[in-house]
């Protein structure tokens, strides 16, 4: 299996220039490639099929001609048809492409070879490009979109932004993927993830070593990320040495989202978690919880009386706190102690009440307190309007906008979707990949700042406990299936939990 890495298109480059430096042709590692599309190809399409192989100009072409030179000799039905004449290949690709005895096809005759073929491989365009398609390419890929016939990318979809997971124009819808080495962000991210279908990832012989060179920053979220600093209960462990977590509740009116985190950081292995409960809303919140405790408090000095005990190491505020510049207050006086904060819903809403769209002096004071005390774990927990309000950044692809948000807050950012990203101050950022769509339900985010909540107070690292809490939650998801509510997530955590360990 591939490590968590992943690549950006000029780190992939940059792989194989040290893989070449290393001691391994490029011409081997072309050929390992297109190996691996042959094979991948051969899984696709019972033996003696018909295969249209669609060459681009660049190495991408190239793996298509040796791929093509593969399935012929395997006893397929192959055509080859480029988008350029053989004579305006360069370098590896030239050198391949000489190989091949049989008709190469001009971009002409598309329609008649998508027609004939029963699979179609696209090696147009690698993960590097940038611009849109048009003209002639452009047209190819709308043709092999509109045959509804299977079809197998090497590298990326062309069109796809490896880096970014963005099409900047008209895109190959592939059945499957096959990648080298390590994936790119555009394999995990929306829509790349989609448009790639399954990704395969294939060893072309690239030494492992080579990524201490490159340094990737960038991970597909996962156990591999993480496990090893997950806080399994250990034999002389009690609930005093698991941490205690505080949870603020909202008003009378909205008690629920509060519960649901504490249920939430509770199932994740909190060894106590308290709800901090207004006065007015005691009575709501003491009919509902057991196991849960519950301190009454009244305003920011109340808070603070709550975290006067050291003992208290995390809080969550935000779940159903209410919008406005009492919860605004109340966020301050967290960020006023040592505890770790988790920062979710109206808590970050409030604190962007009254600012300035120019100078954000709200938020900007918000960040200021986080930057205070850089030993004191922060997470904030935005969906995109949370994000949109707090960060005022819309433009550019998520990867990109989650790090800018970390970088400029000093917290740890999880930017919540259907491809979550989880991005750390120190450039660090992770991709989720295993949400289910039915985590779409009310609540859920609850339950999600809960699980980071409960990971923080057993003192697991911000940045992991974040992108393991993410995970955690897609695994509850999928066992919930249709008709998740968010009140099934914490108790699918002990099935989930217990598997992982």
């Amino acid at each position: 299996m591939p490590g968590p890495e992943l690549l950006t298109t000029d780190e992939m480059s940059r792989a194989d220039k040290l893989a070449v430096e290393a001691g391994v042709p490029s011409l081997t590692l072309m050929e390992n490639a297109s190996r691996a599309v042959a094979a991948e190809a051969m899984k696709m399409a019972p033996a003696g099929a018909r295969i249209v192989v669609f060459c681009g100009p660049g190495n991408n072409g190239g793996d298509g001609f040796v791929a093509a030179r593969l399935l012929t000799e395997a006893g397929y039905a192959v055509r080859l048809v480029a988008l350029a004449g053989i004579d305006r290949l360069t370098g590896d690709a030239a050198a391949v492409a000489s190989r091949w005895s049989n008709p190469v096809e001009p971009p002409s005759q598309v329609p008649a070879a998508i027609t004939w073929a029963d699979l179609v491989i696209d090696a147009l365009f690698g993960a590097g490009l940038t611009r849109g398609l048009d003209g002639a390419s452009a047209e190819m890929v709308a043709s092999i979109n509109a045959s509804r016939k299977p079809v197998l990318a090497v590298d990326v979809p062309s069109g796809l932004d490896g880096s970014t997971g963005q099409p900047p124009g008209p895109v190959v819808r592939a059945t499957r993927t096959v990648t080298f080495f390590r994936r790119k962000p555009g394999h995990v991210l929306l829509p790349g993830r989609d448009l790639c279908g399954r990704t395969i990832v294939a060893d072309i012989s690239i030494p492992p070593t080579v990524l201490e060179t490159v340094a990737p920053r960038t991970y597909a979220n996962g156990p591999a990320l993480w496990l090893g600093l997950f806080p399994f209960p250990g034999t002389e462990g009690h609930k005093y040495t698991r941490g205690h977590a505080i949870v603020v509740s909202g008003p009378a009116n909205r008690t629920g989202a509060a519960r649901l985190g504490a249920r939430g950081a509770l199932r994740a292995g909190a060894g106590l978690v308290t709800i901090a409960s207004p006065t007015g809303a005691v009575a709501d919140n003491a009919a509902h919880l057991t196991a849960i405790m519950l301190e009454p408090f009244d305003g920011p000095r109340g808070l603070a009386q709550v975290l006067s005990d050291p003992r208290r190491n995390v809080l969550l505020i935000g779940p159903g706190a209410g919008v406005g510049i009492a919860t605004r207050l109340l966020t301050q006086v967290a960020l006023d102690h040592d505890c770790a904060c988790v920062l979710d819903a109206d808590a970050l809403t409030s604190a962007t009440l009254d600012q300035d769209d120019d100078e954000m002096p709200v938020v900007s004071h918000l960040f200021a307190q986080i930057k205070e005390n850089p030993q004191r774990p922060v997470v904030l927990t935005p969906h995109e309007g949370e994000f949109k309000r707090i960060f005022g950044d819309t433009t550019g692809n998520r990867l990109d906008r989650a790090r800018n948000a970390a970088a400029k807050s000093g917290a740890i950012v999880i930017l919540k979707g259907p491809d979550t990203v989880i991005a750390a101050p120190d450039g660090r950022a992770a991709i989720n990949e295993n949400a289910p769509p039915w985590l779409a339900t009310a609540g859920s985010g609850d339950v999600l700042a809960g699980i980071v909540t409960g990971l923080l107070a057993q003192r697991m690292p911000a940045f992991e406990a974040a992108c393991a809490a993410v995970w955690l939650q897609g695994e509850c998801g999928t066992i919930g299936g249709t008709g998740l509510i968010a009140e099934d997530l914490p108790e699918a955590l002990p099935k989930v939990l217990a598997a992982l360990l």
